[in-house]
């Protein structure tokens, strides 16, 4: 043969895929894989071929070659009941020309190439129909994951159920199942009981198997409180699983994202920071850290942050999205290219479609906002994507629906402050649901105590309707045990209407010595100082038009460009 097979395979495994699909091209147009006897060989090479395009994210042509492939094995004649089976990404022996009457190329696992190659493409639909054609009884366990993945795409969640659940019964720790399940609904102990049905051999690993259960069992308990919004529940168990595994990311990680979706952004920014000084290359999650980082604000440590992850890989979604946040303070039309970029490489990224509402709403445009929100709610509901599209509709002007999502969220997350407090804000807006939104703010601020934005949304409806003591006296009661920047913005803001302007410069000081960068701190002390000597805080500067522009304020961070 003038060239080998067995070359061709060792390229492959050592992933010299530039290498191989140039070796790919002798194989097969080789004189013995054109041979009319011989359509098993052209149908091996081309395998071989694709994998080559495949390791290479060249996805055209390598389907283009498994499809070439699946026909020539369609022009293979059938003999006996047996086939033999090889790997895709490798052969290890070369058949003889001669012994044409066995295939050494398995159908099914071609198929799936192909799918995967279409997957790729964005083409899931397509993807699924390929993997459908693949008998149950001959599917992997790799196989039915991506099955199970491909149907949440289509939105046939009891399918992806299906598939799911046949992974787990293959084996126990795909991790990946236990949480796609558990966000599909279904309950932690139908989940466990799939463990049972796993074979013996899986099973047995060493003596101590009845012990390593527990915490797998513990793991989709937590996964199943996540995924029905009961945080607390979620977070104990991962605390005490994290206990048991200390320093381990992939528990630090999913306690961090969820602290920083029910806003315990002290606690969130603490664990990740631990997890980037165990793991300084791990880009999980890092978009929600940025976003942390952003709203601190913290920029040193953003730009530190998002410089890393362009060095670790630029062209993930979540690199793309700590750009956004990095941007959005400077440029929010460049924060949202990079939101939207996101997006393009992963449309299912929720963190992605929860930037890019927010940016929507900066830019004035809640239509968008709506449309993004809504995919996020639909991928994984969170507070946060109830609490975009209540501010979405109330910017349109959609009371009734900004109404009814509130109310979805409170029935979705029983026992949360924070979905109380978002009934309250949809009520507070008009003059006549005042009182209604007071008992909200209230009742979250029961539920939750040291709850700041319910805190601070009840002050404000004291302002509103005259209160001016009672939102001074609440806001100096938190002020006792919280040294937050809001908190004295919001009381300094209060004394300025009251004309008390010595009293609000001492807390708008306050809050720029907790938080120097803090804009409405610094907007605020600007407008009383005008106040405090004698000028009209809203007439506008003579010299604000004549002010060179700062051209550049966007290279500060020429390595983030």
């Amino acid at each position: 043969m003038e060239v080998s097979k067995d070359q061709m395979s060792m390229l492959l495994e050592n992933n010299l895929f530039e290498s191989a699909q140039m070796l790919g091209c002798f194989l097969v147009s080789s004189p013995a894989s054109n041979q009319e006897p011989n359509p098993y060989l052209k149908a091996e090479y081309l395998v071989l071929q694709g994998d080559a395009f495949y390791g290479g994210k060249e996805y055209r042509r390598a389907l283009s070659a498994y499809k070439q492939a699946l026909q020539n094995c369609k022009s293979i004649p059938r003999q006996g009941g047996n086939s033999t089976r090889t790997s895709l990404s490798a052969t290890t022996r070369s058949p003889s020309p001669s012994s044409f009457s066995i295939s050494t190329t398995n159908e099914n696992e071609v198929k799936f190439k192909v799918a995967l190659c279409l997957s790729a493409l964005n083409e899931h639909r397509s993807a699924l129909f390929e993997m459908e054609s693949i008998p149950s009884k001959a599917r992997t366990l790799r196989m039915n994951l991506t099955m199970g993945k491909l149907y949440r795409i289509s939105r046939n969640n009891r399918s992806a159920s299906t598939c799911y659940k046949e992974c787990l019964r293959q084996c126990p720790y795909v991790l990946e199942a236990i949480t796609a399940l558990a966000e599909l609904g279904v309950s932690s102990k139908e989940i466990i009981l799939l463990f049972s049905q796993t074979p013996t051999k899986i099973g047995r690993f060493s003596s101590d198997y009845q012990d390593s259960q527990r915490w797998l069992n513990r793991y989709v308990e937590a996964q199943c409180c996540i995924a029905s919004n009961d945080y607390k529940g979620g977070l104990d168990i991962f605390a005490e699983i994290l206990s048991r595994f200390p320093n381990n990311v992939h528990i630090l990680l999913e306690i961090a994202k969820i602290e920083a979706i029910i806003g315990r952004s002290d606690e969130a920014i603490m664990n990740f920071e631990k997890v980037r000084m165990i793991d300084p290359c791990v880009l999980t999650y890092m978009d929600e850290y940025a976003i942390l980082l952003k709203s601190k604000p913290d920029h040193a440590k953003l730009n530190k942050l998002v410089h890393d992850m362009l060095s670790t890989d630029p062209a993930r979604p979540e690199t793309l999205v700590a750009l956004s946040a990095h941007w959005e303070r400077k440029d929010e039309r460049r924060a949202f290219s990079y939101a939207d970029k996101s997006l393009k490489i992963d449309d299912r990224h929720v963190t992605g479609h929860i930037m890019k509402g927010n940016l929507y709403m900066s830019l004035n445009r809640p239509e968008g906002a709506v449309a993004e929100f809504k995919i996020a709610q639909d991928l994984r509901a969170d507070i946060r994507s109830y609490q975009g599209l209540v501010r979405a509709y109330l910017a349109l002007s959609k009371s009734k629906e900004a109404l009814f999502t509130a109310r979805e969220a409170m029935k979705a997350m029983q026992q949360s402050a924070k979905a109380l407090k978002l009934v309250g804000d949809v009520h507070a807006v008009n003059s006549s649901g005042r009182e209604k939104a007071r008992k909200f703010y209230e009742s979250a601020l029961r539920l939750e105590p040291g709850f700041l934005g319910a805190a601070l949304a009840l002050a404000d409806l004291h302002v509103l309707e005259g209160r001016n003591k009672e939102a001074v006296s609440l806001l100096e009661k938190y002020l006792k045990n919280w040294a937050d920047d809001s908190l004295h913005i919001k009381i300094a803001q209060v004394f300025a209407a009251t004309n008390m302007l010595s009293d609000a410069l001492s807390h708008y000081q306050a809050a720029l010595r907790i938080n120097p960068q803090n804009e409405a701190g610094k907007k605020g002390l600007e407008r009383l100082e005008k106040q405090m000597k004698g000028m009209d805080p809203d007439a506008p500067e003579e010299e604000e038009e004549n002010e060179p522009e700062d051209g550049e304020g966007d290279q500060e961070d020429p390595d983030l460009v």
